[in-house]
């Protein structure tokens, strides 16, 4: 009983973590509305199961980077609470990770939907 209490409050941190990321992360709330709009197309477009599991990583890996992220800000502000250049490093590279990740979601997007959108479309 007491590891189950304890696997409870450790997933209820986990959620905390997330609610105060899409909270007060501006870029994380983008993620959010990005992710219902695609997954709402995805549905609307009847696209293929595979290609929706692919989607679905994408942005499981973007949200997670978004964490990662916001997680790596706060260890820093607290470390360094003025201007430092390795601080502003971590937080840049944080950052990048991101980018990276954001930028390989929206070229999965283009090939998953690209097709069946312009079909749709202009059928």
């Amino acid at each position: 009983m007491k590891e189950w209490r304890r696997l409870t409050r450790s997933f209820t941190y986990a959620l905390q973590g997330i609610s105060y990321t899409v909270r007060t992360q501006r870029n994380m709330q983008i993620h959010v509305a990005a992710a219902i709009v695609v997954l709402a197309a995805a549905w609307w477009l009847q696209i293929p199961r595979s290609d929706v599991l692919l989607v679905l990583f994408s942005i499981g890996l973007v949200f997670s980077l978004e964490l990662v992220n916001t997680s790596i800000e706060a260890v820093v502000d607290l470390a360094s609470p003025e201007w430092h250049a390795k601080a502003k490093i971590a937080k840049d590279v944080g950052a990048g990770a991101v980018l990276v990740a954001a930028i390989l979601s929206f070229i999965i997007g283009v090939i998953v939907f690209g097709q069946p959108l312009l079909q749709k479309v202009w059928g």
